[in-house]
């Protein structure tokens, strides 16, 4: 269809976009007499519809902007104080086409929204599971728009993802432990130290976390003992072995460490209960808890976790890495390195001087 014949078939005196008109002020008087009572949701559930029929409508920027400002000074006729202007008819299906056909959890939590903030973080153009972090925490704490603007420029929902663990210990070990066991593993590692910068089989990026075992200890963070990598684990004339294995002092468990340099995936949480019942059936102390397993993985999808972590018995956790150092993070080694390093050429010279005033006193006393 050409643009000529576009612009006759939606012209403000076809047919057509009288039956745009019609649509649009049936689905607004529809949602004036529920409006009483729930605000918000049918404001976004008549912004949807019309978004929606502009989209099926196929009501696209240059050709359609004549329909769009038509529309608008139509409805702003019989409704003067809801201000559709013709921004607003294209962020309507801006808003439609963003949100249709994505995860259910979602449309109900942004349905929940005032149109401003809806409009806010679809501006941002953040994906699902920020948006719903965004939409919850809304909701849940009554933010109004500029306290969820605030939100956004503090970076909450990446500053609470660096906080929250993918496991099951809540499920899988005494209340007390497992509040320990939060405390102790983290979500994400970074082990840039490793100094990866192509990629890199699985046993090569163990044999580096081998090789620089102190300063990987250093990032899991303090009570932590290696007790070796390719750990042998012999039951029923076969043969497993665990990537690296850990003891920790204050959870008094051995702890599992299963690398893996690609994406989490559902059959590595099996594996992983499978071996941690056999740590505890052959190595576990008669005075040591159940033994705990980290799966550490290039990346994670947190429902797909959840969901795989959903029936094991034994405590898992599942963390990402990363092999690259973050900016922040760099300059504060370098900061350390720079301040170490003048500290130890301080205190070499101090020592020099000593020496050298203890040498001259030796010599005058002669």
């Amino acid at each position: 269809m050409t643009t000529d014949n576009i612009d006759n078939k939606f012209s403000t005196g076809s047919s057509d976009y009288a039956e745009i008109l019609r649509h649009a002020v049936a689905v607004i008087e529809h949602a004036r007499t529920e409006i009483a009572r729930h605000i918000n949701g049918n404001v976004s559930t008549a912004y949807w519809e019309i978004g929606q029929m502009l989209h099926e409508r196929k009501i696209e920027s240059g050709y359609g902007d004549s329909v769009i400002r038509r529309l608008s000074a139509d409805l702003k006729e019989r409704y003067p104080k809801m201000g559709v202007s013709p921004r607003q008819l294209w962020n309507m299906k801006k808003f439609y086409e963003r949100y249709a056909g994505h995860d259910e959890k979602v449309l109900r939590s942004v349905a929940l929204l005032p149109w401003s903030h809806n409009l806010l973080l679809l501006n941002k153009g953040f994906n699902d599971e920020t948006t719903l972090y965004y939409a919850q925490e809304t909701v849940a704490k009554g933010w109004n728009r500029d306290l969820l603007l605030n939100a956004i420029k503090l970076n909450m929902y990446e500053a609470q993802a660096l906080t929250r663990v993918d496991n099951n210990f809540d499920r899988t070990l005494p209340a007390e432990q497992a509040q320990y066991a939060n405390e102790v593993f983290s979500s994400s590692y970074n082990l840039g130290f490793l100094g990866v910068t192509s990629p890199i089989l699985e046993l090569e990026l163990e044999d580096r976390l081998v090789k620089a075992i102190t300063r990987f200890l250093m990032e899991l963070g303090n009570g932590f003992t290696f007790i070796g990598n390719q750990h042998v684990l012999e039951y029923n004339g076969k043969e497993s072995k665990v990537d690296m294995l850990f003891f920790h002092r204050g959870l008094r468990c051995l702890v599992a460490v299963d690398l893996k340099i690609g994406a989490f995936k559902p059959e590595y949480a099996g594996k992983m209960n499978y071996y941690l019942s056999l740590l505890d059936r052959l190595e576990r102390g008669a005075d040591e808890n159940h033994s705990i397993g980290i799966i550490l993985c290039a990346e994670k999808d947190r429902v797909e976790v959840e969901l795989a972590l959903e029936d094991m018995g034994k405590p898992i956790g599942v963390a990402d890495y990363q092999l690259i150092v973050p900016k922040e993070k760099l300059q504060k080694v370098l900061a350390d390195e720079i301040k170490a390093f003048s500290e130890e050429k301080e205190n070499k010279e101090i020592l020099q001087h000593g020496h050298s005033k203890n040498k001259s006193a030796y010599i005058r006393f002669q």
